[in-house]
């Protein structure tokens, strides 16, 4: 079953819509000391890049995963800048015969940086061809058809393949040891995303004190794409309602419009969380419940809304459903019942 992807059109979606792809471009830093955050990721990364440019190779094949809106993309156009090779990006949805993935890998130049992204959504059979050219730099081609097929080996020039997956699970065996180089994106802290913030608005010229950055990172939830999503609204909002210029007062009222609150909750999260209080005690209550109360889809549930929630603490996954924290209660500002000894066990 496919998974339902999170609407592009909520505020705080860590999804790209598509009117966004200009705007990024201008905001994505082009070189690896440019980029904020991710301090273990880019110290692996850094470290590789220099052996391989030292050698004059490819380098090893990179697989990047975490949530979406982290930098993947970002991280794998850096890899060609730092590496001063060309760049291909593809997805894995794009990719539906052999033919496809055949006409890229044979045109693929000396060390290039080929990026597939949802790479845990290719089709089985080309993963299965993808394999030698990973690691041999082979390419096996079927000529004719029927009994009179043959099999051509073409040679292809090393290159460095860079795979990106907001969903690793799912990546078999095989193609995982393909990597040489696995990278896990966390979420961004609070001082990160401020200096995100005022890197972007620096970028758009839009007048923004240490306050106003430090308001718009607080509700961004972890993730860059939000942060400079909300930057764009309370723009909007200082320019008209304001003076032009960002500061806490004036982020905190155009967030508040927009309803995204402290936590960088929408209308969606408090519903999920209320729903769980009100109307089922806190939990446990099963996600097939839960997903019909709601009228959303399981997986949406499941994949979309609720992998923030439990990063952050506010609701727990257990054997018998779901359960609203403590943190939930107070963010509410109501009392928590007591629960039954055991629940959790």
């Amino acid at each position: 079953m496919a998974i339902r992807k999170e609407s592009p059109e909520r505020l705080v979606s860590a999804s790209r819509a598509d009117e966004e792809q200009g705007f990024e471009l201008k905001l994505r830093p082009r070189w690896l000391k440019e980029f904020i955050g991710q301090s273990k990721a880019k110290e692996q990364l850094s470290i590789a890049l220099e052996a391989a440019k030292s050698r004059g190779e490819a380098l090893d094949h990179v697989l990047l995963f975490g949530p979406p809106g982290l930098g993947k993309t970002t991280l794998a156009t850096i890899i060609a800048n730092e590496l001063d090779v060309g760049f291909q990006q593809t997805s894995g949805p794009a990719l539906q015969i052999q033919g496809d993935l055949t006409a890229i890998l044979t045109n693929l130049r000396e060390r290039q940086v080929l990026f597939l992204d949802e790479i845990h959504r290719m089709q089985p059979v080309l993963e299965e061809k993808l394999y030698t050219a990973l690691e041999d730099y082979k390419l096996d081609i079927i000529i004719g058809q029927g009994p009179s097929a043959r099999t051509h080996v073409m040679d292809i020039r090393p290159f460095t393949f860079v795979g990106a997956t907001t969903r690793p699970g799912l990546l078999s065996s095989p193609l995982r040891s393909r990597f040489g180089i696995l990278l896990r994106l966390e979420f961004y802290t609070e001082e990160d995303l401020r200096v995100i913030v005022e890197r972007s608005a620096e970028v758009l010229g839009v007048p923004i004190d240490h306050d106003g950055a430090s308001e718009i990172a607080l509700r961004s939830r972890g993730t860059p794409r939000i942060a400079n999503r909300l930057l764009r609204r309370v723009r909007d909002y200082a320019q008209v309602r304001g003076t032009g210029v960002i500061d806490r007062a004036t982020a905190n009222a155009a967030l508040t419009m927009l309803e995204v609150d402290a936590h960088g909750f929408d209308e969606i999260d408090r519903r999920l969380l209320m729903t769980i209080i009100q109307k089922y005690d806190g939990g446990p209550v099963g996600l097939g419940t839960l997903a019909a109360t709601l009228a959303e889809e399981e997986d949406a549930l499941e994949e979309v809304y609720e992998p923030f929630l439990i990063q952050i603490g506010f609701l727990d996954r257990t054997p018998r459903g779901r359960v609203a924290t403590r943190l939930a209660y107070e963010h509410f500002g109501l009392s928590m019942p007591g629960r039954q000894p055991g629940l959790f066990s």
